[in-house]
């Protein structure tokens, strides 16, 4: 058995560095939206929120998912009993997905039994998408840096890990620059003969 987990903080408070560029009901229904794709990207995937928010247990249940409740945990202690609380139900792979991903691909296809798989975002700190074994204890640990510690925490338990890199789950929203990076908002003219980036492939590492 598989399943996805998606933790979502309250809209309220969502998105906060994005003040600068967008007030507080515009960044409330960007996180909306958001992570509405993100469970719709669940794909075959059952679909579980955990949050601490009525407002945002409302939404998920709108949408298909049910609501792991974990009140003042924190991201990772949510993550981790939420985890731990699909583990109690029989479930062998976790898919956890962070709620702002606006081109998340088809969830449901990645990650190999009693394997980890890491997909870290765009600045390879962050860890976008973790796909871990449910009973193993895997101690979740974001933030800053938190990619680098989740591949440590997959060879402290002894597992496979495989780094994949994929412009559809690397892609988040953080800072004002990456509404424009992402075209959600539009970008100021680039000066005569600057060169374009062009976008990344997908590719994997195994170690």
């Amino acid at each position: 058995m598989r399943a996805l987990v998606v933790p979502i903080k309250s809209f309220t408070v969502a998105k906060l560095r994005l003040a600068p560029v967008l007030d507080a009901g515009e960044r409330a229904e960007l996180a909306r939206r958001l992570a509405a794709g993100v469970l719709d990207a669940a794909g075959a995937l059952p679909r579980y929120v955990v949050c601490d928010d009525p407002e945002v247990a409302s939404f998920a249940r709108r949408h298909g998912a049910e609501v792991i409740w974990t009140p003042g945990l924190g991201l990772s202690g949510a993550v981790q009993a939420g985890v731990a609380s699909l583990a109690a139900y029989g479930v062998d792979l976790v898919v956890v997905a962070h709620a702002d991903l606006p081109n998340a691909g088809a969830l449901d296809a990645l990650g190999d039994d009693g394997e980890v798989t890491l997909i870290p975002d765009l600045r390879g700190d962050g860890t976008n998408v973790a796909v871990v074994p449910a009973g193993v204890g895997f101690r979740f640990a974001y933030g800053p840096g938190s990619f680098s510690r989740h591949r440590a925490e997959a060879a402290r338990l002894g597992l496979t890990c495989t780094v994949v890199h994929d412009d559809r789950f690397a892609a988040d929203i953080d800072v004002p620059e990456d509404l424009v990076r992402l075209a959600i908002v539009p970008a100021p003219p680039a000066p005569v003969g600057a060169p374009r980036s062009s976008p990344g492939l997908p590719g994997a590492e195994a170690n």
